[in-house]
């Protein structure tokens, strides 16, 4: 196959290549412009519209940088119809394709793509460095994992360097970083030593591994490629997640800076944690016994959904409380708390807001009648039956 594509590019031949493109599966829907266009706008920051045309790596690009940091993004606006001609393999976009590769027997220096290498290799080694802790954790010493420093450097190069229509293998540009890598030990500032080892992977890549991609990428179905970016996505995340419990800090109520995994171990020895963990467990033993729509039930008896229990708490009294407790119990406290008793105008306010608020727990508690009366033969039944079964 290979030999027959390389025919085809020295002699022109679209159709040839379109039949090697038919051999390699059966050609996906045609992709949209103006699908294209709405995904970069309202998700291309997180490379959404990427997904949307198969270029996958390029949408992990944009994802874990936002958008490139925002200058990619902006500038693919008049990019995105070459992209969609690409994904649609378009006649003409495939000719002058073939014509570009049988004029340069690699691909040409790109200033946008080895920018990108560069941008994306220090961004990636520099979450890297840092996700390190410093200090030993749990008695152990994980500083030798700055080793891997250059290679999530040379990975973010060869990410970049993979995208679209051109490719190469990720053997030059790890040499070239672990090479590179040893400067730290005589430049002590950080971002020269780090530019040069990101800057020795990318030209190494260009030099040595940057080729051609003539064969068509085999189309994945979409349930593994979101498995994959996915994956992808929790080993980036959990960088983050490394830095921010390592290094990163809380500042309490008198300004004082906390580091976060201080606070979480202290988070779970405190006494509202104590309190909610029992409750959790209390909760688990309640639903073995009971069953989870029980549980259920009682969630929805505690959120108060019809406001009876507030209500009961403003004219304070108990829910075992009658109709005519009620009435007698508002009408004492309508006259108690009339805004017509208040002379002083600042005061008015709040006595008018306390009124409406026993108008409208006694309202609630009137509506609700008849189903308090249902609930309270229902519980007077269920516990004359348990008297009798004892």
């Amino acid at each position: 196959m290979w030999n027959f594509l390389n025919r085809a590019i020295s002699n022109f031949d679209y159709t040839s290549i379109s039949m090697m493109s038919a051999k390699v599966g059966r050609m996906p829907a045609k992709k949209s412009v103006f699908i294209a266009y709405l995904c970069w706008l309202f998700g291309g920051i997180f490379g959404l519209h990427h997904f949307y045309l198969r270029r996958d790596r390029q949408a992990f690009v944009w994802w874990s940088t936002l958008g490139g940091f925002g200058i990619g993004w902006l500038g693919e606006i008049f990019r995105i119809p070459r992209y969609v001609r690409d994904a649609n393999d378009d006649p003409q976009h495939i000719q002058e394709l073939v014509k570009r590769m049988s004029q340069n027997r690699k691909p040409p220096f790109s200033m946008n793509r080895f920018t990108g290498m560069l941008m994306v290799g220090y961004s990636w080694g520099q979450m890297m460095m840092v996700a390190v802790p410093g200090d030993e954790v749990w008695g152990l010493n994980l500083k030798y994992l700055n080793y891997l420093i250059p290679f999530v450097a040379a990975l973010g190069v060869w990410t970049v360097g993979n995208i679209g229509r051109e490719q190469g293998g990720l053997k030059w540009p790890l040499l070239a970083a672990y090479a590179a890598y040893p400067v730290r030990y005589y430049i002590y500032d950080e971002s020269i030593w780090f530019t040069i080892m990101v800057l020795a992977a990318a030209l190494v890549f260009d030099s040595f591994s940057k080729e051609w991609r003539r064969t068509p990428r085999k189309h994945q179905h979409v349930v593994k490629r979101i498995a994959v970016l996915g994956l992808c996505a929790c080993l980036y995340l959990s960088l983050w997640c490394s830095y921010l419990y390592f290094h990163g800090t809380i500042t309490d109520s008198e300004g004082d800076e906390v580091p976060i995994y201080e606070a979480l171990h202290h988070f779970f020895t405190s006494p509202w944690w104590l309190d909610v963990k029992q409750c959790l467990i209390d909760t688990y033993q309640y639903a073995q016994h009971h069953g989870w729509y029980e549980v259920w039930k009682q969630i929805i008896e505690l959120s108060d959904p019809h406001g009876e229990q507030n209500a009961f708490r403003v004219l304070g009294l108990g829910p075992e409380a009658t109709q005519q407790e009620i009435t007698s119990t508002w009408r004492r406290l309508s006259r108690e708390n009339h805004p017509d008793k208040v002379k002083d105008q600042n005061l008015r306010r709040a006595a008018q807001e306390k009124f409406m608020e026993i108008q409208q727990a006694y309202e609630i508690l009137s509506n609700s009648k008849h189903r308090r009366n249902r609930r309270n033969k229902k519980d007077n039944t269920d516990s004359k039956s348990d008297h009798i079964e004892l």
